[in-house]
């Protein structure tokens, strides 16, 4: 039987077919990071991270310092898990695992032109979070999270976010 044409019916569409998008899942955690001043001054930093589905190579670190402008910084999720084991980083973000009393921590230190910080993180609950976003993005499966149409029209509009 040859094919037939139905100009009235929807249209097929396949499980890599991306024109309906999807909303992001997220994780998300609130925590305190200490930011160190000096080697016996700390003071505590509330601190959002997050992940988005649809930026699946990113996480996001949000300073929330009292009565201060809110900081973000974004870098690579594989950073900060590789920082908990292991001395990761060049440049703006550098992560490593540390002791301190007896507790694991983790040491974040950020650079730019505005100036530098250091902050002491538990690990613990960093390790818990991260759990979090592998099981929402395997890691190895993050390209196939990535709408593609979407990026390459923000990159063809001069760069704007692909994600909106």
């Amino acid at each position: 039987m040859p094919f037939e044409d139905n100009p009235g019916a929807a249209p097929v569409r396949g499980p890599l077919d991306r024109r309906e998008k999807a909303e992001p899942r997220t994780a998300a955690a609130e925590l305190t990071l200490r930011h160190i001043l000096s080697a016996r001054v700390s003071t505590p930093v509330p601190t959002r991270i997050g992940y988005r589905t649809d930026d699946p190579f990113a996480v996001s670190v949000e300073f929330r310092p009292p009565g201060e402008v809110p900081v973000l910084w974004v870098f690579s999720r594989e950073l900060l898990a590789s920082g908990l084991h292991r001395a990761v980083g060049r440049g703006d973000v550098r992560i490593w695992p540390t002791g301190k009393d007896g507790s694991a921590t983790v040491c974040l230190a950020f650079e730019s032109p505005a100036g530098r910080a250091l902050f002491e993180a538990d690990a613990v609950p960093l390790r818990i979070w991260l759990a979090r976003t592998f099981r929402l993005v395997p890691p190895g499966s993050e390209p196939s999270h990535i709408s593609w149409d979407a990026a390459i029209a923000a990159l063809l509009a001069g760069g704007a976010d692909a994600s909106e």
